[in-house]
């Protein structure tokens, strides 16, 4: 599904480079399920950055399922993230000045479904997440729990065939937090293909495989 081939991000401070990822190579197959862990600062989120199409590195190779992203228009860059991506970010990215209906909403939009189908697939996402009562709440009117919840929803919204999630519990009590990892290994079941970063150990169990990294490195 994902190829990634020594790719290097850096920055330059005065005459020197810094780098952010250094030469990393990595194979994720369809139906994988990933978890990415390093102590902050290895270059974890920057990789799931670039896996969703959010940032490009300074050199390397990116196949998504054969196509070679970084040399995609952004039009068409846009797209794929738009019919096979869903990310759940750890500052949530939710929209503050749309309702809780509206942000998870909003990919569906994107997708060109009808009015009868996303009225659908959010109510049966807000009955999942048990967040009915917050659906015309604003993101300011809710906890930082909430928010997650709202965000991951969102992501789901899409039925993504690649779902990425930066630290997904990091805001959620230890239950919601279970419940949002058995929920990932339930869609993974189903054939999403999930790729996380976590600095949990119990959150990495979930996954099929644990990848370390450390300086920009995989390990």
């Amino acid at each position: 599904m994902i190829q990634l081939k020594h790719l290097f991000k850096w920055y330059n401070v005065g005459s020197t480079r810094s780098f952010v990822l250094k030469d990393v190579s990595l194979n994720i197959e369809e139906g994988d399920f990933i978890s990415i862990m390093g102590p902050s600062g290895s270059g974890k989120s920057t990789l799931l950055n670039i896996i969703g199409m959010l940032d490009e590195p300074d050199e390397g190779e990116y196949l998504f399922q054969g196509e070679n992203v970084l040399e995609l228009k952004p039009k068409k860059r846009t797209q794929l993230f738009q019919s096979h991506m869903g990310y759940v970010f750890q500052s949530y990215h939710l929209l503050d000045e749309m309702t809780v209906y509206e942000n998870i909403e909003t990919p569906l939009i994107y997708k060109n479904k009808s009015s009868s189908e996303r009225k659908s697939i959010v109510s049966d996402l807000l009955d999942r997440f048990n967040i009915v009562g917050k659906k015309d709440l604003f993101p300011s009117q809710l906890s930082g729990g909430q928010q997650q919840i709202v965000g991951i929803a969102r992501a789901l919204a899409g039925s993504p065939s690649l779902l990425l999630a930066d630290e997904p519990t990091g805001n959620l009590n230890s239950k919601q937090g279970e419940e949002i990892m058995e929920l990932f290994q339930q869609l993974n079941t189903e054939g999403v293909t999930i790729i996380q970063v976590t600095h949990s150990d119990k959150n990495a169990t979930y996954g099929k495989r644990t990848v370390h990294m450390l300086d920009g490195q995989l390990k």
